[in-house]
This record gives C-alpha cells, structure tokens and sequence, in this order.
C-alpha cells in the first residue's frame, strides 16, 4: 500500500489557486476544493443552511430559499465579529467533509497525489495534514483587477482580501510558491516545474 501523497494548495483571493488546481487534476491529482464544499454546506435544508439562516435572518435568501452569496457576504465582511460567526458555523463541517475525502483516497489506495485547496489553509492551523503547502500569489493591483472583473465594488473586494492574511506571509510559508501576476502560460509553466518536484520529492519519502 503506497502512502499518498498530501498537498495543500493556498493563496489570496483571485490569485490563480483554481487555475492551478485544474492543471494538477490534469496531471493526475485528485483535487479537492474547499470552496465547492462551502458552498454545499449552504444547501437549503442542511443543518448548516439551518444554522445560517438563524443567524442572520431570512434576509439573506433568495425567493427559491438559497442563500444570496453576496448579501452574506456584505454581511460579514465588512463585520470580524459576523465573520467569525459564518466561520464557526461552516469551517467544521467543510475540514470534516475533506478530511474523509482523503481518508477514503487512502483506503481505496489508488490515487498518487491529492491536493486541498483551501484558501484560509493557515489562518485554521490546516498546514498539519499535508507533506507540503503550496502557495499562489500576485500583486494587490492584480488581485483588485481580478475582483473588479468579477462584478465586486473595490469596497467589497477590500473586505475579501482583509479577510486573509497577507499573501506575502502565506508565501513565506509555503513550501512552493507560484507568483501569478502575467499571462496563464507562466502559471502554468510553475505549476508543471512544481507538480513534478512534489512527485520526485515525495515519492522519493514513500
């Protein structure tokens, strides 16, 4: 039974982290993206959407009972003490559901590499349960650029970036970092260097 090998994949908001993460699943990881569970952990119904909705109040739905992403998200991060609250409530049950991911990889013994990507990797003390941390970044021009392009007021896109740490303590880090402030080829080139140092290194450990 080989030992498979853990990454955790980390960066500011907008730095290129689910570019990088579909260029491993290409290469042959299995990627896990902490994002998507969030956001099924806020499912109408589920125990979480519950939760939720109690605490901020029914005014943070849509007509079809889903959450509005961007009214909560008003909410909270323009406030540390409702963002706390959103994160008590959904950061358990998101490391639960990828913790038994990567439990069942293990039993199932025939994936080589599996990277996590998760955004908030070392503000919740996650860097423990991989071999090794990767870390993506870019400029805080780049970064607003980005959020802008999606739709959200600079205000908005300050309380998201606020929310994290800096990128440049993320990097320091980080075991590989990938600086992702040009065109998509130079992602992907770092990406390709790294993906093959972290199966040399750590096939190598197995």
């Amino acid at each position: 039974m080989r030992r498979l090998i853990k990454v955790g994949l980390t960066g500011g908001i907008a730095t290129g982290k689910s570019t990088t993460l579909q260029r491993w699943k290409q290469a042959g990881a299995v990627g896990i993206d902490t994002d998507e569970l969030a956001h099924q952990t806020l499912e109408p119904g589920t125990p979480t959407w519950n939760e939720i909705v109690r605490t901020f109040g029914p005014s943070i739905l849509n007509q079809n009972q889903t959450v509005n992403r961007r009214e909560l998200g008003q909410i909270v991060f323009g406030n540390p003490e409702k963002r706390l609250a959103l994160n008590r409530i959904i950061h358990p049950v998101v490391h639960q559901k990828w913790i038994e991911r990567i439990e069942q990889l293990e039993r199932d013994d025939k994936a080589e590499v599996a990277v996590v990507s998760i955004p908030l990797l070392y503000e919740v003390g996650a860097e423990k349960h991989f071999d090794c941390v990767v870390a993506v970044g870019c400029s805080e021009q780049t970064q607003m650029a980005r959020l802008k392009q999606k739709g959200l007021t600079e205000t908005e896109a300050r309380g998201r970036m606020g929310a994290q740490w800096p990128i440049q303590k993320k990097m320091d880090q980080a075991d590989f970092v990938i600086w992702n402030d040009g065109k998509l080829e130079v992602l992907v080139e770092q990406a390709d260097v790294i993906w093959a140092n972290i199966k040399e290194t750590y096939h190598a450990a197995n």
